[in-house]
């Protein structure tokens, strides 16, 4: 068993008339608030990225963003088996699947497809999990990695957002 130390009352360290007012401690925050404003606007010039004419740099690190690739035939390579959305640690992303009928065929190469596929930017840590787990290899890392959004739901990953196009890589606009 563990000892319980017991400090006495008379033994405690008595405030000083600055420190029972709190001089001495707003001074010094004071003083570390000053510290940093100097080196912030004096010694090194702004620390804000102005964005649209300069692009923030990324490290080398960076996967990049999701991308939904396509097969050979031009088809949605997404089967619908939400392995992605199953081992996600972040519970970022939401699936809806749908049975293929008939008349599209042609777009899906399994008998179901995902009507819904959508990826929450806010709640995404960008671990590549969903893109490891994937089996048909249907979501990458690798678009482009510009997040800078005017509201929350332009930061939602939609699968029209997310798909490659036919015969070229993605752009990255909204559909």
């Amino acid at each position: 068993m563990g000892t319980v130390n017991v400090i006495h009352v008379a033994s405690r360290h008595k405030l000083t008339w600055y420190e029972k007012f709190y001089f001495y401690s707003i001074g010094k925050g004071l003083w570390i608030t000053l510290k940093h404003f100097i080196k912030a606007t004096i010694l090194r010039g702004t620390v804000t990225i102005e964005f649209p004419e300069k692009r923030r740099k990324y490290s080398t690190r960076f996967r990049g963003m999701h991308t939904m690739k396509r097969d050979e035939q031009g088809r949605e390579r997404c089967t619908s088996c939400f392995c992605c959305m199953w081992i996600c640690p972040a519970d970022a992303i939401y699936i809806e699947a749908a049975e293929v009928t008939p008349e599209i065929q042609h777009l899906h190469p399994e008998d179901k497809f995902a009507k819904k596929f959508e990826i929450n930017l806010l709640r995404c840590i960008f671990c590549g999990l969903c893109e490891e787990a994937c089996p048909k290899g249907a979501i990458y890392l690798d678009g482009p990695a510009e997040m800078a959004a005017d509201n929350r739901e332009d930061l939602i990953l939609t699968k029209e957002r997310m798909m490659q196009k036919v015969g070229g890589p993605i752009i990255g606009e909204r559909i």
